[in-house]
């Protein structure tokens, strides 16, 4: 357990977190974790503070990935960590690390994890896998030995979770948390030209894509960070993660049978697809962020963190069936 912070140094480090670009995250993250957030060291809410742990895991076809995890310091009589154990899935070549405000939040109560996917990150970058089934199978490599996992999956990681329930079904989930993107529900999004424009103009498309997440600005510095994250991949292969051969029709199959609590975190133009979802699992839980970008659990992040915890607080008691 870390050496209590000297009260003077906690303010002054508080103090400095405010002055700096990116502190509205850092500052939500102390209010639902004071004692852990005061430990922050980094003011960017992309880097990692010291109160979260990296350390890395080996995929069943021998790719090294990058998790980073925060562990609550209450322990059972046993030695075990309290509750379900909580993982966080990001989006198309983003990093863990967007995750950071969960991972402080939600790690000042339950172990969670996020992950770096393949090539993403600071994961290896290997010249294949960049395939649905693969990627589905990354993350059961990294659930492997968990029970009752919260899984909490974002953008392209809602396809891969949804594909991950496909193909190795739900006994190790407690329940899923699907964030901002299409589950195969009507309408359809619309079309898009994002894969000519990567090939015209990967650089300036991927910064226009990063910026357009937020719906508050963030930092340059930020930005230049993700973007580069982001610029880690091949090309082909990050082209290969938004060309999945499956139809929209699989993914909404896999969301009415799935077989647990599940919870729909949106912006409005899923609205309508959320409304379909709940016609057919009348007791998934919706919640849409109406002021939020895509990464609207950077947007608004003390509302969902207690969107999250609360949540997770009524499942914490349910029997796996």
């Amino acid at each position: 357990m870390d050496a209590p912070i000297d009260p003077r140094r906690r303010k002054a480090l508080l103090a400095a977190l405010s002055l700096c670009t990116g502190a509205g995250i850092a500052e939500r993250a102390h209010a639902a974790a004071p004692e852990r957030a005061a430990t922050t060291e980094a003011a960017d809410p992309f880097q990692t503070p010291v109160q979260i742990a990296k350390r890395q895991l080996a995929t069943s076809d021998g790719v090294r990935l990058n998790l980073l995890e925060c562990k609550p310091s209450t322990h059972d009589e046993a030695g075990r960590l309290p509750g379900p154990t909580v993982v966080l899935l990001p989006g198309w070549c983003m990093p863990a690390s967007i995750w950071n405000a969960q991972l402080i939040a939600l790690g000042d109560r339950w172990y969670t994890l996020a992950i770096d996917p393949r090539g993403q990150g600071e994961s290896e970058i290997p010249p294949g896998g960049y395939t649905a089934d693969r990627r589905a199978d990354d993350l059961h490599d990294v659930l492997l030995g968990r029970e009752r996992v919260v899984l909490v999956a974002w953008s392209l990681g809602v396809l891969e979770a949804l594909h991950y329930v496909h193909r190795h079904g739900s006994d190790r989930l407690l329940a899923l948390a699907l964030v901002d993107n299409s589950i195969g529900e009507p309408p359809p999004p619309k079309p898009s030209n994002f894969i000519e424009q990567l090939r015209r103009a990967r650089s300036s498309t991927v910064e226009r894509f990063v910026r357009s997440m937020f719906a508050r600005p963030i930092a340059e510095s930020q930005v230049s960070h993700l973007r580069e994250c982001a610029l880690r991949m091949p090309l082909e292969s990050s082209i290969a993660l938004l060309s999945y051969p499956l139809p929209r029709e699989h993914w909404r199959s896999v969301v009415h049978a799935f077989d647990r609590p599940l919870a729909y975190l949106i912006t409005p133009r899923y609205r309508e697809q959320a409304e379909h979802l709940v016609q057919a699992r009348p007791a998934s839980r919706v919640e849409v962020f109406e002021q939020a970008g895509h990464a609207l659990f950077v947007d608004e992040s003390t509302r969902f963190n207690d969107f999250l915890a609360t949540w997770i607080d009524t499942l914490s008691g349910q029997p796996l069936s």
